[in-house]
């Protein structure tokens, strides 16, 4: 079953078509700058060069019809016609409490997924829009959401509330829901896989470091707690957000600088982090290079940075009573390696044993243990493939089949 995969976002819809039973690729890209002069199309081609194409369009209907005449194309497509599309799967940022899994989409599931703009304005509208531009440019497709916060609907209450009065969890359902649930659900799974251990008999702590990050506490197979809260913003230091901050601190640069909360939201969305902290840049490369530089505000926001992962991972661990594997993944922890030996060699009483060949030889890419191989917890690289995770689940669904972990 070949499924088309999308993520879209406020001037973007990425791209993947995916069959299935192979966990084959058949065509990888994005459209861009969605509404603007400039907007273009991003296609992977063969030999792992990309391409970009200029577009003309105004909106998420005219970049899946670009989507959808890019994969049928005689020059970059890989299908002859829209009837080879069985499926399309939609990550959506937020499901409330509503879903814990995967499900085929129908006029009852948009209205709930709408319920949650509140509390997701800035995701869910977008990803809406996808929904709606597929329902438009074909309509008979099936398709199916799958929503990051899901895999975290497990979590038991002492970990989701909040300590506030209980009047905003009944009325308002304010609460910690968590994200990267996908890529939390895959990788989890996939690194009991690579070590040959039953999934349902591990405690794992599962490190999603990336522009954003989150890192998850995953205890015989379910979500038990994670960083992120209410939005992406709680937790660990990120590219631009800002993690944990004393709401305190907030209200008093509110006060200070006569701030709205738009402007404060933008603050601790788009202006904090490592980019706050450097003045530098949100990526981490650049970070890198202004510290090999000299630069001491790099080096204090790489010390931070570090620091929230090691904390994280601490209080996991005692959360469990122990773990037996510590999994990195996203951007940064696929592919950063000072990042996962810093945080690593403050892990020895854990019981980690750091292997640095192996995690130098351990990138673009590459799955494998960083851990030296007695050490008694293991620590492993496995990339993230939340677009597969997105189409098995799709293919279940549409197929009647039960969802697996």
């Amino acid at each position: 079953m070949n499924i088309l995969v999308l993520n879209c976002g406020s001037s973007s819809a990425k791209y993947k078509l995916i069959e299935v039973k192979h966990n084959h690729t058949l065509a990888e890209g994005g459209v861009e700058k969605i509404g603007l002069s400039d907007a273009f199309i991003k296609v992977k081609m063969n030999d792992g060069s990309k391409k970009d194409i200029p577009l003309n369009i105004t909106d998420h209907i005219g970049a899946i019809k670009a989507i959808l005449d890019t994969l049928t194309s005689p020059e970059y497509g890989c299908i002859k016609s829209f009837d080879e599309i069985d499926a399309v799967g939609h990550r959506v940022v937020h499901g409330g409490e509503k879903f814990s899994k995967s499900v085929l989409i129908t006029p009852e599931v948009k209205a709930m997924i709408k319920e949650c703009y509140p509390i997701a304005p800035l995701h869910n509208p977008v990803n809406m829009m996808g929904i709606e531009a597929i329902d438009h440019v074909l309509p008979n497709v099936p398709q199916v959401v799958v929503f990051d916060t899901a895999f975290h609907q497990t979590m038991p209450a002492k970990a989701f509330m909040y300590a506030l009065p209980m009047k905003y969890y009944t009325e308002d359902h304010v609460r910690r829901y968590g994200f990267h649930g996908t890529s939390h659900r895959y990788v989890s799974r996939r690194v009991c896989d690579v070590l040959g251990v039953p999934y349902k008999e591990q405690k794992i702590i599962c490190c999603h470091i990336g522009n954003g990050a989150s890192i998850s506490a995953v205890m015989n197979g379910k979500s038990i707690d994670t960083t992120m809260g209410l939005t992406p913003v709680e937790g660990l230091m990120m590219g631009t957000r800002a993690g944990d901050v004393d709401p305190g601190a907030i209200f008093f640069l509110m006060d200070k600088h006569n701030l709205t909360t738009k402007q404060m939201s933008d603050i601790i969305n788009k202006q904090s982090g490592l980019l706050g902290i450097t003045g530098v840049s949100s990526d981490m490369r650049e970070v890198f290079a202004a510290y090999h530089e000299g630069n001491e505000r790099a080096k204090l926001a790489l010390e931070m940075y570090v620091h929230r992962i090691i904390k994280t991972i601490g209080a996991y661990a005692a959360e469990m009573n122990g773990v037996d594997i510590i999994a990195f993944t996203g951007g940064v922890g696929e592919n950063q390696t000072n990042t996962r030996e810093a945080v690593c060699r403050n892990l020895e009483f854990l019981g980690v044993k750091f292997d640095h060949e192996a995690n130098e030889a351990t990138t673009r890419g590459r799955e494998g243990l960083i851990s030296a191989p007695d050490s008694r917890v293991k620590v492993a690289v496995i990339p993230t493939d939340e677009e597969y995770m997105i189409a098995r689940d799709t293919e279940a669904i549409v197929e009647g089949r039960e969802i697996t972990d």
